[in-house]
């Protein structure tokens, strides 16, 4: 019987074999998926909501919040658009700065169905970049819309509601739009328009984290003469808060002629301090982008 042959000992570092390196490799490998953390900015981001729920109600917001201000911003009521659907989006939480949210939404115009031409309904996307500054109002927003109205055919819609505004015989006094029965006469459409118009600056305005409002009903409408050619009027809205149920009178002043930057005075009646309860705007306050327009 053969002796059993023992293994050749390992061989001792030195300048030619490089084989002590492989530990170390090891080690690297070993330590790779502990380290990798502290840089990803993946969907494990402590700083992304984890909770679906919570992602899609932020994106949300945001979508709604910038329409609101790409609506006021426009100053076209030829244009309005509603939010159809987020596509997608990401939201970042910073507890002492508050959410930074990125989202790309469709939209429709905001139209009766029975005035839509073939292939008016929906306008394509839009993409916004909305901060919420911890339960402030009057969020950051910068927002990018594609497939506009054309420029032309918005210019025309716009003008004949100027002149329908216009050739009033007698300054409009008005109550209830729409009618109890949720019905807003052909004839009166302009008019919720322009009111809609000027309410989405207000609800931009009073927008936070966790608070979204939609215009509900005008309650009063006061046409004034002017010695000018734009259009003035004071409104009285409803807006209904959507997390609270609250219905919140609001007192608006607007000045409007087409092509022109609208202005806007109002005063809500909740319990908020001066300062979030009132305010005036002329177009000019925060950067956007309105791409084709």
């Amino acid at each position: 019987m053969q002796p059993r042959r023992q293994p050749p000992p390992a061989p001792r570092s030195g300048p030619g074999n490089p084989r002590p390196t492989a530990p170390l490799l090891a080690l690297l490998l070993l330590l790779a998926p502990v380290v990798a953390p502290a840089v990803s900015r993946g969907a494990e981001d402590p700083a992304q909501p984890q909770d679906a729920g919570v992602r899609r109600r932020l994106l949300q917001q945001a979508a709604r919040a910038a329409l609101h201000f790409f609506n006021f911003r426009a100053g076209s009521p030829s244009a309005l658009r509603v939010l159809a659907e987020v596509q997608e989006g990401r939201a970042w939480m910073n507890p002492k700065e508050g959410c930074k949210v990125d989202v790309v939404f469709s939209t429709e115009r905001y139209k009766p169905e029975s005035l839509l031409q073939e292939g008016e309904g929906r306008l394509g996307k839009c993409s916004a970049r909305v901060v919420f500054k911890n339960q402030k109002p009057r969020p950051a927003i910068n927002v990018t819309c594609t497939r506009l109205i054309e420029k032309k055919k918005r210019q025309q819609e716009d003008y004949l509601l100027y002149k329908q505004m216009k050739q009033l015989k007698n300054p409009l006094e008005i109550v209830s739009i729409p009618d109890n029965h949720g019905h807003i006469d052909p004839y009166l459409r302009p008019i919720w328009d322009l009111a809609f118009l000027g309410s989405s600056y207000v609800m931009w305005e009073m927008t936070t984290q966790v608070s979204h409002y939609y215009l509900a009903q005008l309650t009063s409408v006061r046409q004034w003469k002017t010695n000018d050619d734009t259009i003035d009027f004071d409104y009285t809205v409803l807006l209904h808060e959507l997390s609270t149920q609250e219905i919140i009178p609001c007192h608006i002043h607007l000045v409007w002629y087409p092509g022109k930057p609208l202005k806007v005075k109002y005063h809500c009646q909740e319990l908020q301090t001066p300062e979030e309860a009132s305010g005036t705007e002329e177009g000019s306050a925060v950067p956007t982008e309105l791409s084709n327009f």
